[in-house]
């Protein structure tokens, strides 16, 4: 199988582009790839590129960029996942799982009984450095569309954020009475809100509820916030979404 490197540069077919920096050292450093390799590029567009390294040096890798197609990685099924922040390497997981199974976009949410508090400070890198897990994830699996990985933000104010979206909105919730399967409609759309290891508050939860938040369950087992999401992933796509 041929390598895939996602570029932070737009390519178009039938040119000539650069890589550098990360994905440059990555071809050289740990794939030892040579001029005259073919490689498979993408960035982020939705199309694959069949590629040729043309050279390379320490810092940059010349590339012949071929046509682009669509490899149909992508799932028919835009599921947002509104996630309450975990532990750094249970986070870094979780989005690198999602994006495995297909998420379009990650909303980290900071609850009231969240253990992992991020300040002003610390968010953007670690929004890049979740930006990098899941780009990882996508030249991994396929995929040719990174998701959306939003600024984390409080329960309230990422209500606000998907007020006007439309779909299935869904809280995941072990003492629901209906359980996944039973609530999926006919939406494309799902937003999937689920709390952090503690679980949601009252008023959060409450908050979920008076804006359409459906509460459904998984099953007789209460799932770890990490473990939750990728189970509920694989139910939606098997029911709805790559397998229907």
């Amino acid at each position: 199988m041929k390598p895939r490197i996602f570029s932070h540069d737009p390519l178009a077919p039938n040119s000539q582009g650069e890589l550098a920096g990360p994905a440059a050292a990555h071809i050289g450093k740990v794939l030892r790839l040579r001029a005259g390799d073919a490689i498979v590029l993408f960035d982020g567009s939705g199309l694959e590129y069949d590629a040729r390294i043309r050279s390379i040096t320490r810092h940059r890798v010349t590339v012949a960029v071929g046509a682009g197609h669509d490899p149909g990685t992508e799932s028919a099924l835009e599921v947002t996942l509104m996630q309450g922040i975990c532990r750094s390497q249970r986070m870094d997981m979780l989005i690198q799982k999602a994006t495995e199974l297909g998420i379009a976009s990650i909303h980290p949410v900071s609850c009231e009984r969240s253990v992992v508090r991020l300040d002003d400070a610390r968010a953007p890198r670690k929004m890049e450095h979740w930006r990098q897990v899941a780009i990882s994830a996508c030249e991994q699996s396929g995929r040719v569309r990174i998701p959306e990985i939003a600024a984390p933000a409080t329960v309230a104010a990422t209500m606000e954020a998907v007020a006007d979206t439309t779909g299935a909105r869904l809280l995941l919730d072990p003492l629901a009475d209906e359980n996944l399967g039973a609530a999926l409609d006919s939406a494309r759309r799902i937003t999937l809100l689920i709390g952090p290891e503690g679980g949601l508050a009252e008023a959060e939860r409450a908050a979920a509820l008076a804006t359409g938040f459906r509460p459904v369950r998984l099953g007789p087992r209460t799932l770890r916030t990490e473990t939750a999401p990728l189970a509920a992933l694989s139910i939606l796509q098997y029911l709805a979404g790559d397998l229907a």
